[in-house]
């Protein structure tokens, strides 16, 4: 019997890796290939949190000359779009589900607030943060990791298009090495792309671990959660 070694966790799955091989907007057959490795892991019993990324819509800096706040309240957006998206896909095969916003958008999700999510998690619903932190020159790794120490998850699993955390970039470098454990201090003093350095800060501070895998092979999420070796690690006591 499959047991998991995580009871809340915060999933932080990037816009780019709902894009699947298009590389923009949202690969639907993919989108219900992810909602099918999270359905597994509600049966498990697995409290989960999900932020969603926006670099498969739009990326904040992406706007020449733009004033970086309207950027960023763009991004923030294009986020509430990948949570809905992600929502119907979990609904279509039976997942209670709810999107919460940090920008309040009554018509189509609920506000973010921190006791109505916890009680949708202790009640098996997943429950997908859109909007970021609702602030602009922040970004929704902060947001992540933000939520994750406001809902109390044990861990927060970072799944991306690399298969774990290098000393620089596999798609360019050959030689690249990857590392299969780090500690918060080494990735703040390396200025390892694992989070930027305020969600890592957040980590840190808070003794949340990050667990850095592909998202290429989407049953890499419940092999995370069964805590099987993938991936980087992220923690207080990684060396």
């Amino acid at each position: 019997m499959e047991v998991a070694k995580y009871k809340r966790i915060m999933l932080k799955i990037s816009g780019e890796a709902l894009a699947g091989d298009t590389g923009f907007g949202i690969d639907f057959e993919f989108t219900n290939v992810i909602a099918l490795q999270i359905k597994e892991l509600v049966k498990l019993g697995v409290e989960i949190g999900i932020v969603v990324g926006a670099g498969n819509i739009w990326r904040g800096r992406s706007g020449d000359g733009m004033d970086r706040t309207t950027a960023d309240y763009m991004g923030m957006m294009a986020t509430c779009i990948n949570a809905l998206a992600l929502q119907d896909s979990l609904e279509n095969i039976g997942v209670n589900t709810r999107v919460q916003t940090a920008i309040e958008m009554k018509a189509v999700a609920e506000p973010f607030i921190r006791r109505k999510a916890m009680r949708h998690l202790e009640k098996g619903r997943v429950v997908i943060f859109a909007a970021g932190t609702g602030n602009p020159y922040f970004s929704t790794d902060t947001a992540a990791a933000l939520r994750a120490a406001e809902i109390e998850a044990e861990v927060i699993l970072l799944a991306k298009k690399v298969d774990g955390v290098y000393d620089k970039d596999p798609h360019i470098y050959d030689d690249a090495k990857k590392f299969n454990k780090l500690s918060y201090i080494n990735v703040l003093e390396k200025g390892l792309q694992v989070m930027d350095s305020t969600a890592t800060s957040l980590c840190m501070d808070n003794n949340i671990p990050i667990l850095v895998f592909g998202l290429d092979k989407p049953e890499n999420i419940k092999k995370a959660v069964l805590g099987e070796k993938i991936g980087t690690l992220v923690s207080d006591s990684a060396k």
